[in-house]
């Protein structure tokens, strides 16, 4: 127990978990910024972990990819160096998404095509929203997708259904439940966030 308790203490050494809590909505009147406010103010309350805020509203990444072999324009160059270094740090990813048409936005797949060896070898939790399924069909989509990039996808998420009529004007959520589900979230991710830490740290990851 002691050898456990003291593996976990020099990995909580390293410094908190760096978290990249990605909006992937791009909608006009999209509701994702409450979503991940609420949920970065709950990163916020841990000492084992701090968010960073990743918009695709506010931090573009191009729409028009090169042809293989071929590196991206001046232009494009500009929009990814404000993202790219950002998914590259990150010790973890949360996503949070709404469901369109049974699965997830155009934009969000967009940014994560963009990326490749940022997703390597890191967890990432789902924070979703919808109708009556809470995005939840977006969120299994998105699992098989991020197991092509050597991602590893946390087993719990929080779901809202029926997102409308659950936060209150300050952005909370009228359940108090939904933080004890995000607790339990953020916990799974801690843990798999300081194991796979500490392995890319022994050695580099074989993607």
């Amino acid at each position: 127990m002691n050898d456990l308790n003291d593996s976990l203490n020099d990995s909580l050494d390293a410094g908190p978990l760096r978290v990249a809590v990605l909006v992937g909505s791009t909608r006009d009147g999209r509701f994702g910024p409450v979503v991940a406010g609420w949920l970065a103010g709950q990163i916020a309350q841990r000492e084992d972990m701090e968010a960073d805020l990743v918009d695709l509203v506010e931090t573009p990444v191009p729409t028009v990819m090169p042809a293989f072999g071929q590196q991206p324009s001046d232009e494009d160059m500009a929009l990814l160096g404000a993202v790219v270094p950002r998914l590259e740090s990150a010790d973890a990813f949360v996503i949070v998404t709404p469901e369109y048409n049974h699965s997830y936005p155009a934009a969000l797949k967009n940014a994560i095509d963009w990326h490749n060896q940022q997703w390597h070898a890191k967890p990432v939790a789902f924070v979703s929203y919808g109708g009556i399924s809470g995005g939840l069909r977006a969120v299994e989509h998105l699992r098989g997708v991020l197991a092509e990039l050597h991602a590893v996808t946390i087993r719990n998420t929080v779901s809202f259904h029926n997102y409308g009529d659950k936060f209150d004007a300050d952005g909370k959520p009228l359940d108090p439940e939904c933080d004890t589900a995000a607790k339990s979230l953020l916990d799974q991710l801690t843990w798999w966030g300081l194991a796979l830490r500490d392995a890319r740290a022994a050695r580099p990851y074989a993607g």
